[in-house]
């Protein structure tokens, strides 16, 4: 097996990215179940895509199977890993602690992926006596010191739309260069700063499109 070397190192497309963490969940599926080598068609499956794409996303980031034998479980998984950055500790602050900064201060897999929830944030005084998942709801305006101290480079916003832009701002300005963003808006944010967004209605709106689609059997158009 062969790795890429730093100096070989190559821009990996956009959509490739979006798919590693993807295949880094159905590696650790397959570890968790004694799976210890794999062919690229029997991780395809278990990723949800075609052989041909994993094939080609892989060889982005090197060479890692063995030509009759496949891939080596756990070898590719701490690679993908390591390249898209979750062997090491990132600390996160989420900002906007209601129902939905209550379930992602909850949600478990943060901390086996890598990610640390180090503050949880709101502008509200009256959940500054809250706990949640063990830490202290503080207030929105220790930002700049919580990530100064821990180093924070990722945010969360959990906001209403109408806080979000000025959230983003002061995440931006304290040094957070990362945001993925819940709430239902468009953030403009400069050159340098990542912003990943998460729009559930949207995803419903999706599905009920497929859903309409369904409904629709061929040849019942109205064509008069």
């Amino acid at each position: 097996m062969t790795a890429r070397t730093p100096d070989s190192a190559r821009d990996i497309p956009e959509a490739t990215v979006a798919r590693l963490p993807v295949y880094l969940r159905a590696l650790t599926g397959l570890a968790e179940d004694g799976t210890t080598t794999c062919s690229s068609e029997e991780l395809a499956a278990t990723a949800g895509v075609n052989s041909a794409k994993l094939r080609k996303d892989l060889s982005y980031l090197g060479s890692y199977g063995t030509r009759g034998v496949g891939y080596d479980v756990e070898y590719l998984r701490y690679q993908i890993a390591r390249e898209i950055g979750v062997t090491q500790d990132w600390p996160v602050v989420i900002v906007g602690i209601g129902n939905l900064g209550h379930a992602l201060a909850n949600y478990s897999g943060f901390r086996s992926r890598g990610f640390r929830v180090v503050a949880l944030l709101d502008a509200d005084p009256s959940r500054h006596d809250e706990v949640v998942a063990g830490l202290d709801v503080r207030s929105f305006e220790d930002l700049e010191s919580i990530v100064a101290e821990h180093d924070v480079s990722i945010g969360v916003i959990a906001t209403p739309a109408v806080a979000a832009h000025a959230v983003a701002e002061r995440m931006v300005a304290a040094g957070i260069t990362s945001i993925l963003n819940f709430a239902p808006t468009v953030l403009s944010v400069p050159d340098g700063v990542d912003v990943r967004k998460v729009d559930l209605s949207i995803e419903l709106q999706i599905l009920a499109y497929h859903e309409q689609r369904k409904a629709v059997s061929p040849g019942s158009e109205d064509v008069s």
